[in-house]
């Protein structure tokens, strides 16, 4: 069944955050947008295009009221006090709360509903799942699976959310931290104890550092991380925090590619070093 011609849902949409702004697009559905989070990056043409008002903690109230929304959408706890703000000022706010590849998943179909467009929304939705299917695929092929420490902030430690390890999964390699991964919140996933990571000796250590460049540098020289295997065997990467920190289109596609190349690399250089 075809989506209707006539334009249903909200037309006048403030994205607080990156994964709705690249899911409408995605849908075809972008010149609802009047207003995107200054953290957006995809599509490239949002950032040139649509005003910039919000942050991820922040937001410019006055300048989104002056764009008339009829729904703001954001994620998390983190923004319930810019979506209560708007909700005092009569915006309409969808705050989702997903945090696995399912959730994002069924986001791209919910989001497609809420504008009208639920015919193209699940299509695009079987597309992300048939591409997640694929890596597994040929993740399944590995001789072995790597055991990966995901860190997504370093001062203090903070390991990687659930929707992280799940993609690590996929892509062919074990999050050594699966315990804190279940744990909804960043402050409840800090590591009290960094030695534990030298405890779990990971074979990889991928950083992702929202809003700052990974220093593999820094983490290398933390004492006694040196008996890490990462650490030994220069096993330290980088996944650019747009790509995997969002709960979008984006962590299904780019996000998990670039975590499987890092794994398939590190599988055939265990082979070069004679341990594969």
């Amino acid at each position: 069944m075809s989506d209707a011609v006539t334009l249903h849902g909200p037309r006048r949409i403030v994205c607080l955050t990156e994964e709705p702004t690249e899911t409408l697009y995605a849908l075809g559905e972008q010149d609802r947008i009047v207003g995107i989070s200054g953290f957006t990056v995809r599509p490239p043409e949002a950032r040139r295009e649509k005003p910039k008002v919000s942050a991820f903690t922040s937001a410019k109230i006055g300048a989104i009221l002056a764009l008339r929304p009829d729904m703001a959408i954001g994620f998390s706890d983190i923004q319930a006090d810019i979506a209560a703000e708007l909700v005092r000022n009569g915006v309409e706010v969808w705050i989702s709360n997903h945090r696995s590849v399912d959730g994002i998943v069924d986001y791209v179909r919910r989001l497609g509903a809420l504008v009208g467009v639920p015919a193209r929304a699940n299509t695009y939705a079987d597309s992300l799942q048939r591409g997640l299917d694929e890596v597994a695929a040929r993740a399944a092929t590995l001789p072995r699976r790597p055991r990966v420490y995901f860190e997504e902030w370093d001062d203090p430690p903070i390991t990687g959310i659930r929707w992280v390890a799940e993609l690590l999964r996929i892509a062919g390699g074990d999050d050594v931290f699966p315990e804190l991964a279940a744990e909804p919140l960043a402050k409840q996933r800090i590591l009290a104890d960094a030695g534990e990571v030298v405890r779990r000796a990971p074979g990889i250590i991928i950083g992702s550092w929202c809003g700052k460049k990974f220093r593999p540098d820094r983490v290398a020289a933390r004492p006694g991380w040196d008996a890490i295997p990462a650490v030994r065997d220069g096993e330290l990467h980088e996944v650019k925090s747009p790509l995997i920190l969002q709960p979008g289109p984006a962590a299904l596609t780019d996000g998990v590619r670039a975590l499987a190349a890092i794994v398939h690399g590190w599988s055939q250089r265990e082979r070069a070093r004679g341990r594969g």
